[in-house]
């Protein structure tokens, strides 16, 4: 039996993950092993408790307020001593987080192979997303396996002398965790009964559901989002849908600029299925986020990214998304366009998905189990 370690620490890298660790589960040969470093503690353990996932060992390495450099300390020296507990054959690590630049270097000081799940995103700055883009870079070249959602992902590989034999273009295990919870919400919508009172309430409006944490937004770009979110809810035909992001520099803006209105709800982080129902009661989405660039398009929601520049350009490409930065007026203008405009909300709305058709997770199970069936991994 080959032994598969699969680390994640937060959310975003939980719901991408779990349909992996579900179909690496189901293949023969394999024996499958999870640690989580909780590098988002309770946004992570919504998500572990809908895929009904127990991680095998918990480093619970959240510490308020900590610096970016003392999470990749703690990171390195735990995630090592994992593995050299653990002596895994390969360690699977998702995206751009800390959890995962520092997993992958740790396997390499152990000379251990890395799979990479959604290699290849790449925006062009350092600096944007921040520190993602740079952790990306890092994981590149120690990876042995490179999974990448798209082409284009695919490519920027090959322009980086990636070798082109170790990258699989497998869609984005996303959009496989989107249709197996809405399919679990559908069956049992008590899972998403929290936002009944919600949906009564706008019943109706057009909402706009909103997300905004990134770094780079913090302070002025943020205070422009909050003045921006409060005019389009002076409208009486649209309502606001708005998961507060717990960061202080998310809140204390929001509660400073925006405070109550009667047509935005401000509420707590949801957890995955009521996330998923979310997307399928708003009418636009207003996101900062990259996950929703890819999960909006698949429910024909369109998006509105409140960034410079992405690491996801194929939605941009397809239509599916659009970048509006985080200037006020440009955020206000860009929305009435789609709430008035019947012909622009339906070009984004019916533009097709490019991110993938459900079954990237198995796969990327398929070929590393031929990987080691084959010794190239």
């Amino acid at each position: 039996m080959s032994k598969v370690l699969v680390i994640f620490g937060t959310r975003p890298e939980a719901i991408k993950l779990f349909p992996v660790i579900r179909a690496l589960a189901a293949t023969p040969g394999l024996t499958v092993r999870t640690c989580v470093t909780a590098q988002h503690r309770g946004l992570l353990d919504q998500v572990l408790a809908i895929a009904d996932l127990a991680p095998d060992i918990d480093l619970d390495l959240m510490e308020p307020g900590q610096t970016l450099d003392r999470l990749t300390a703690r990171l390195l020296v735990g995630l090592g001593e994992v593995m050299d507990a653990e002596r895994p054959d390969l360690v699977v690590v998702q995206g751009d987080t800390a959890t995962a630049m520092t997993g992958a270097l740790a396997a390499y000081y152990r000379k251990v192979p890395v799979a990479h799940v959604e290699a290849g995103l790449r925006s062009g700055d350092i600096y944007q997303p921040w520190p993602e883009e740079v952790n990306r870079r890092i994981v590149a070249p120690i990876a042995a396996l490179h999974f990448a959602p798209t082409e284009t992902a695919a490519e920027a590989l090959r322009r980086e002398t990636i070798a082109a034999d170790t990258i699989h273009v497998t869609g984005n295990t996303v959009i496989d965790a989107l249709h197996w919870t809405a399919d679990r919400v559908t069956a049992d919508p008590s899972l998403a009964a929290g936002l009944d009172e919600i949906a009564a309430r706008f019943a109706g409006k057009r909402i706009v559901l909103v997300t905004t944490h990134r770094r780079e937004n913090f302070g002025d770009g943020m205070a422009a989002i909050a003045r921006a979110i409060g005019r389009i809810a002076e409208r009486e035909d649209v309502a606001v849908l708005f998961p507060v992001h717990p960061n202080p520099n998310v809140v204390s803006v929001m509660d400073q600029i925006l405070g109550t209105r009667a047509n935005v709800a401000r509420i707590e982080p949801l957890d995955y299925p009521h996330f998923v129902r979310a997307l399928g009661l708003a009418h636009i989405v207003l996101t900062d986020s990259g996950g929703v660039q890819e999960e909006a398009p698949a429910l024909g929601k369109p998006v509105l990214v409140m960034r410079e520049t992405t690491e996801r350009p194929e939605g941009v490409a397809a239509g599916t998304a659009k970048l509006i930065g985080t200037d006020e007026d440009r955020i206000v203008a860009e929305i009435f366009t789609l709430l008035d405009d019947d012909d622009a909300y339906a070009a984004m709305a019916r533009a097709h998905n490019p991110f993938g058709d459900g079954h990237a997770a198995t796969r990327i199970a398929q070929i590393i189990a031929q990987g080691f069936a084959q010794h190239a991994v």
